[in-house]
């Protein structure tokens, strides 16, 4: 390992591989120092949906930044698989928000309207045209917004093609170097200590911990306000008709593969705890019965944990910490992680070296917070 980069990042999940990644593009040299496995946490837990609908409330900055994610990705994964030579497994299957009970038909219809601005197809189907689509759908479901542009891929190939790709052009990228110290002088962040005893020295430090960003509050001693969110999933083999289609219903989703079917997924305050639990287990498969009925017969194939890093009002943080010079944050993407990683490693690149925060990051930074408090 060198004892020196220009950039250090703390966290090789899919946001920190991808700022480096970014960063190598525009000939920054970088580190990347994880405790575990590249991608070992969150970004290969998740299930890989690319539907960006379900956090977005109508337009604002949140939504700019997400939609900004999400039409980047395309063009994104084609030269991460051109580069890495890792499929990622990019469709298109869209999505179908549905609902069972008549008196959800307003909320649901509230929702689409509240969409519509954001320049997405989005059709209102009855629940008999949502059964064209899907006929597995219940027969109880009585209204749908379908959205054809909403997509999946397979999250644990993102993450190791963010992180070939960012090798292939230069980036050193280190799994099982947990950070345990900062080396600082004055108002900057000079270097850090690893539990294998090395020293790194850098000119500039990225905090990219996921759901462990507030552990470092203390070291430099800025309150960072991220917490673990638990989410459970479980996996089912495929139909014999398969499903096609992303389904969206009663707080949960299935989201069809090839040879099977994820569903998920709980949300948990339970702090760093990953397991998973027979009541998390029970109520995704009798929330997925609700909705595909045939499901019930189906043997769970595996089920799995992750933590998704939350903040208070469920959106990320881009900031440079004012306390010192050379430290940047990005974290707490919550659920929407992989959709913003492409965005968040071209932004925070650009935040660097220009030495300016974007105008799509700005709404995002720590201050927030302090003001909501105030």
């Amino acid at each position: 390992m060198k004892k020196q980069a220009e950039v250090v990042i703390i966290g090789g999940g899919v946001v920190g591989c991808a700022i480096a990644y970014f960063l190598r593009k525009a000939h920054v040299e970088v580190m990347v120092l994880e405790r575990d496995e590249i991608g070992s946490h969150a970004s290969s837990a998740a299930a890989g949906l690319v539907a960006p609908l379900g956090p977005l409330s109508g337009p604002g900055p949140f939504a700019d930044l997400v939609l900004a994610g999400f039409a980047l990705l395309p063009s994104l994964v084609a030269e991460l698989e051109d580069l890495s030579g890792i499929p990622i497994g990019f469709a298109r299957t869209g999505a179908l928000r549905v609902v069972r009970n008549p008196k959800r038909i307003a909320h649901l219809q509230k929702r689409l309207n509240s969409w519509q601005p954001l320049g997405l197809q989005l059709f209102w189907l009855s629940g008999a045209e949502a059964r064209r689509y899907e006929p597995h759908l219940a027969s109880d479901i009585c209204a749908a917004v379908y959205a054809p542009d909403e997509a999946q891929l397979e999250a644990p190939r993102l993450v190791q093609a963010f992180a070939q790709a960012a090798r292939k052009r230069g980036a050193q990228l280190y799994p099982q170097q947990e950070v345990i110290d900062l080396m600082r002088s004055k108002t900057k962040v000079v270097g850090v200590r690893t539990s294998t005893g090395e020293t790194v020295g850098c000119d500039h430090l990225i905090i990219a911990s996921g759901a462990w960003t507030a552990t470092w509050g203390k070291a430099l001693q800025t309150e960072l306000p991220v917490s673990p969110l638990h989410g459970q999933l479980i996996e089912f083999p495929q139909l014999s008709t398969p499903l096609h289609h992303i389904i969206f219903g009663e707080g949960a989703y299935l989201a069809p593969r090839e040879q099977t079917i994820i569903v998920g997924a709980t949300k948990e305050e339970r702090g760093f705890e990953t397991q998973v639990t027979e009541q998390g287990v029970t109520w995704l498969k009798a929330t997925a019965t609700r909705l595909v009925p045939a499901i019930s017969v189906s043997q769970i194939n595996k089920a799995w944990a992750g933590l998704r890093p939350k903040t208070a009002d469920s959106q990320p943080i881009f900031a440079r910490l004012p306390q010192w010079e050379n430290v940047m944050i990005a974290g707490g993407h919550n659920s929407v992680g992989l959709i913003l990683s492409g965005i968040t490693g071209q932004e925070m690149t650009r935040m660097l070296v220009t030495g300016q925060t974007p105008a799509l990051l700005l709404p995002f930074s720590l201050e927030r917070f302090c003001q909501a408090t105030e």
